[in-house]
């Protein structure tokens, strides 16, 4: 529990690192920025509560909320997919937002495969 929980705080504090390098990098009007700094907040906000759901599903040891929390944490790895062609795009600092984006993946990946994985317990049946 204490591993899945863990993992999914990573996963949010890489997400949130990524949104605040790209506002750094902000390349319009239209983009979160740091000269929008109530929007920028916001979706800090939004960030954090979007994070909320597997980390309260992290507690659980139920297979069924186990598979719920793993395919709510499989769109936060496309998510961070989508940002890697993203970080290409941007023309300054683009390198920092694709490394935040590769590290949020993989995170973000073993974090889904920590929230399926089962115990193997061995149990002792007398015969």
């Amino acid at each position: 529990m204490i591993k899945r929980v863990s993992l999914v705080v990573l996963s949010m504090v890489l997400a949130v690192v990524t949104l605040l390098v790209a506002a750094q990098y902000a390349v319009g009007k239209s983009v979160v920025s740091f000269d929008q700094p109530k929007a920028l907040g916001i979706s800090v906000a939004i960030v954090v509560l979007l994070f909320l759901p597997p980390m309260f599903l992290s507690f659980f040891e139920n297979g069924v909320v186990k598979v719920i929390n793993a395919a709510y944490q499989s769109i936060i790895v496309l998510s961070f997919i989508g940002l890697i062609p993203m970080g290409f795009m941007t023309p300054n600092g683009s390198l920092l937002i694709v490394l935040t984006a590769v590290a949020g993946t993989l995170i973000s990946m073993i974090s889904t495969v920590m929230a399926v994985r089962t115990r193997n317990v061995i149990s002792s049946r007398h015969t």
